[in-house]
């Protein structure tokens, strides 16, 4: 009989969850001006406080550099080949806040 434990259960299920980007950084996605904070979105290095845009499923987030190959990313230096769709998505989401 094999056995599982719940800790294994639950790495596999934490694992499998897609990183997806904050919306609260939002206005700084884009701008080139290393304003964004680490969980939100880039479309490269540029965008980021930690000079580091992750990939994560083809999607950019923010990281640490120790931690960019962590949770399905896959390290440093992303530029999204969907920029222009992904400034459009983030300037919705500025209007949508309101700030």
């Amino acid at each position: 009989m094999v056995r599982i434990s719940v800790a294994a259960v639950l790495a596999f299920a934490v694992a499998a969850l897609a990183i997806t980007p904050n919306n609260a950084g939002a206005k700084n996605v884009g701008n080139g001006k290393a304003l964004q904070f680490i969980t939100g979105g880039c479309v490269n290095d540029a965008d980021c406080a930690s000079a580091c845009c992750a990939n994560a499923s083809n999607v950019g987030v923010c990281s640490a550099e120790a931690a960019a190959f962590q949770n399905g990313k896959a390290g440093c230096n992303f530029v999204d080949p969907n920029a222009a769709a992904t400034l459009a998505a983030a300037k919705a989401q500025v209007a949508k806040q309101g700030f």
